[in-house]
């Protein structure tokens, strides 16, 4: 948001010169005609000056689309990435190494116990990787036969999604499927199709998300596109390209330093592209990035002219 106001900024304030023509005409009709009118909007933009405000073009082309539903879950741990770890052998604890929320690799130090048997010392040492979840265990104690620590490894979590009947006929095993929370967003396979405790009146799609980098935590929301098919587009523009004039939804059409906005009739969608059924050809250069920036620069140039 901080990035996009500063563009905007410097539109209004630093490039005045950055529109060197922008034009309303009206076809068809001249003034006082009963004809509607069909206004084109454009604007005329340096190619440095395009470049330095980060405005970039793409081609309409053919683009495979892909039909989805969306479903809401959680972020889950599992049995097999938990450690309960107890001493070897009873005695008394010498020295504990870590806390509770501290983060360990396998082979670190967790604690020094003395044997009741040999009277020798020997270390407890972290089994995988994780987050020390429980301690029970402080110097001076008996190890009795309980958990001294208890070691959550969340390198690879579970998003559980919830999948209701209407959406069943449509979800398998092995299908793509995004986990989304805000921006964060990570690609990945439904492995596991369950049904849900307590007689919930939906399953649970299981799917396995790579958290090496830390990024998701046990218990967060998240929701989850899954892939149920693909869709040929003979034409197809990018999602961000598209922009409302006068309530028309169209996008910015490039020809030589030229934009002219260009109104199109809309067919499917899918997270990323959307289908055009008419307004533009194949081959014709849009612009797919920063689109709002020339939009903003013409809505400008028609708000002076109008006073």
């Amino acid at each position: 948001m901080k990035n996009a106001l500063c563009l905007l900024f410097s539109i209004f304030f630093l490039f005045p010169q950055l529109t060197l023509a922008s034009a309303t005409h009206a076809q068809g009709a001249q003034e006082g005609d009963a004809t509607p009118h069909h206004e084109e909007s454009g604007t005329q933009i340096k190619e440095a000056m395009a470049a330095e405000l980060g405005i970039r073009t793409s081609t309409v082309g053919p683009q495979t689309l892909q039909k989805s539903v969306l479903s809401f879950g959680r972020l889950m741990s599992s049995a097999e990435q938990s450690s309960h770890i107890r001493a070897r052998f009873p005695g008394v604890i010498r020295s504990v190494a870590i806390n509770i929320g501290d983060t360990v690799n396998t082979g670190d130090l967790l604690a020094l116990v003395e044997s009741n048997e040999s009277l020798k010392t020997y270390e407890i040492k972290a089994p995988i990787n994780g987050i020390i979840v429980q301690r029970h265990a402080n110097a001076g104690e008996m190890t009795q036969d309980q958990i001294l620590f208890s070691i959550l490894s969340t390198e690879s979590l579970w998003a559980e999604l919830r999948i209701f009947p209407s959406q069943l006929l449509h979800v398998r095993h092995g299908q793509a499927v995004s986990i989304q929370l805000g921006e964060r967003q990570v690609n990945t396979l439904i492995s596991q199709l369950l049904p849900a405790d307590d007689g919930e009146p939906y399953i649970l799609a299981r799917a396995k998300v790579d958290n090496q980098n830390g990024n998701w935590l046990p218990g967060m929301m998240v929701e989850g596109e899954i892939v149920i098919a693909d869709f040929m587009a003979e034409l197809a523009v990018n999602k961000s390209a598209l922009q409302i004039i006068n309530g028309e939804t169209g996008i910015f059409v490039k020809e030589h330093e030229g934009y002219l906005f260009t109104p199109v009739h809309l067919g499917e969608s899918d997270r990323q592209y959307t289908e055009i059924r008419s307004g533009v050809e194949a081959g014709a250069e849009y612009v797919f990035e920063n689109s709002y920036l020339i939009k903003a620069d013409i809505e400008k140039t028609e708000s002076t002219h109008e006073h």
